[in-house]
């Protein structure tokens, strides 16, 4: 590949996409130039509480995307141990994205990808995190993807990581939200 073909591109020297683009809140690219949402930091090193938090935090602004995002950061960093917990997130947020971009195969796929990969935790509860329900939420959505001609709106389909009641915040791995 030469110079010009790597600048027009968008790609650093080594040939790795650079992902300078503008994006909207679901990820898609914007035309150079645009007005987009900023993008999530990658390489961030959180504590799991901290992961929860702000995954929780973007789900619930519409932003699957970038929560996304946040559990590739803690599934790429973590102890090998919980990365099967982290990929899983990360595919349950990657699920809903398609689904609220319209693609009812990624969607689906995904949403049933992520929740087989928690599915192994059962009714665990690392950071809190109410697992069977996600699991049952991703399941009953890509049921309804499946069905629907529409794309899912992502702020209003966001699952509550640590259930359906309970504390907010970083350090509240002992309750459920």
């Amino acid at each position: 590949m030469d110079d010009r073909e790597r600048d027009r591109r968008d790609r650093d020297p080594e040939g790795r996409a650079r992902n300078a683009r503008p994006r909207d809140g679901l990820g898609r690219p914007l035309p150079y130039g645009a007005e987009g949402v900023a993008r999530q930091p990658e390489g961030v090193e959180r504590t799991g509480d901290e992961t929860v938090y702000e995954a929780q935090r973007l789900l619930d602004a519409g932003m699957p995307f970038h929560a996304h995002e946040v559990f590739e950061d803690a599934w790429k960093s973590g102890p090998e141990a919980e990365r099967g917990l982290w990929r899983g997130l990360a595919q349950l947020a990657v699920g809903l994205t398609h689904a609220a971009r319209g693609n009812r195969s990624g969607g689906t796929t995904l949403l049933r990808r992520g929740a087989a990969g928690l599915a192994a935790y059962g009714d665990a509860r690392p950071y809190g995190i109410a697992v069977d329900e996600l699991t049952a939420w991703a399941t009953e959505l890509a049921g309804r993807v499946e069905r629907q001609r529409e794309p899912v709106p992502a702020a209003g389909c966001a699952p509550r990581l640590r259930g359906r009641a309970g504390a907010a915040g970083p350090d509240a791995a002992d309750s459920v939200r």
